[in-house]
């Protein structure tokens, strides 16, 4: 049995390389990754948007490692941004760290830390 996510994509909604519209999750363990910031592993909170996107999917994909999982298991990413940025970096930076294709809801809402632009919560399955 496999415990990778399987996309849903109805032909009448656009379709997107980086996203899937859906994901069926299998019958396995599930892993809910908390809100993760763009802080280093001595807590330091990275300059700028793109710094800190691919900074807090690092922070996601170590949770997931260290649950025995990866970003291939991985069903769901909420992306929160604070309003007053451009979105394009994170998207960009997004690109450049994430190989999987998810389900993925942005959400323009400060997230709690001061100082921090962007937070990423993940649902994954462990195989």
């Amino acid at each position: 049995m496999t415990t990778t996510p399987t996309p849903v994509d109805p032909p009448d909604l656009p379709d997107n390389p980086a996203f899937a519209q859906g994901m069926i999750l299998p019958a396995a363990p599930t892993l809910y990754v908390s809100g993760q910031n763009g802080l280093d592993a001595s807590g330091t909170l990275l300059d700028g948007l793109e710094a800190q996107t691919e900074q807090a999917l690092r922070n996601v994909l170590a949770v997931l490692a260290a649950a025995g999982t990866d970003a291939a298991h991985t069903a769901k990413l909420t992306i929160y941004l604070d309003p007053g940025v451009d979105p394009d970096p994170a998207y960009a930076a997004s690109r450049a760290v994430w190989t999987a294709r998810t389900a993925v809801t942005v959400l323009a809402i400060s997230p709690a830390r001061a100082g921090a632009l962007v937070e990423i919560e993940a649902v994954a399955t462990i195989p």
